[in-house]
Parts: structure tokens; sequence; C-alpha cells
């Protein structure tokens, strides 16, 4: 989700390119357009930003990782129906809601398993 950051400061011609490329024809220019696909990528790149800094302690961090575990699983699903009914691409329908779904689900069972880690030190804070 870090990787969203580019497409804040991206070239509309990089991003009418990849709307093209995944079959969704030509991107429309308009205000709403672009201030949806720039602010969305912005709020991915903090939520990456979130996982990253969570993840250096897992113990301090268990009940906001249970969060973000359950709200991805919840957000991939709300995916597969957004998706349904926007008639987005096939490929893009099976893999977009499913991929968050699973990750979600992949982080819940790996908070499950950590539950009683040691916690780490402060010198291993990614922020400190």
């Amino acid at each position: 989700m870090l990787l969203a950051v580019v497409f804040v400061v991206a070239p509309r011609s990089w991003m009418q390119d990849i709307h093209a490329l995944v079959d969704i024809g030509e991107m429309p220019d308009a205000p709403i357009v672009w201030y949806l696909a720039r602010s969305v990528s912005a709020f991915y790149a903090v939520m990456g930003g979130l996982f990253w800094v969570v993840s250096y302690d897992v113990s301090h961090y268990h009940s906001v990782l249970w969060y973000l575990g359950w709200t991805t699983t919840l957000f991939g699903a709300a995916l597969c129906v957004i998706d349904v009914q926007a008639a987005m691409p096939l490929a893009w329908t099976v893999t977009e809601g499913p991929f968050v779904t699973l990750f979600g689900i992949v982080m819940l069972y790996l908070v499950s398993r950590s539950k009683h880690a040691p916690a780490r030190t402060s010198a291993s804070h990614p922020l400190t």
C-alpha cells in the first residue's frame, strides 16, 4: 500500500495509460476523477505506513492489528460487491476484493499466533 504514494504525484498520462491497460476504457478527464485517484492513493499510502509501523511491535499494537485485520477482511468483501456492481472487468473483480480479503484473513491468523510474542525494545521501533 505504501507504493500508492507514487500516484499521489504521478503524471496524469501514467494513470491514463494504466486505466487503458486494465481494459476499463478511457479515463474521464474531470476534476473529481483526479481528486479521487490522488486522494485514494494518498489514503492507501497512509494506511500502508500504519501497517508498517504497527508491525514493529506486534505485542504492543495487538488490538490495533486485530482491528486492521478485521476491517481489511470486511473491506475486501465490500470491494467484491462494489466491483460487481460497478461492472469492473472480470480480472479486476476476481483479484482485488479476494486478495484484500485474503490479506485480512492471513493478518488475523498471524496476529492470533503472535498474541504472546515478547515486546520489542524501543530501539527496534521505526519511529524512535
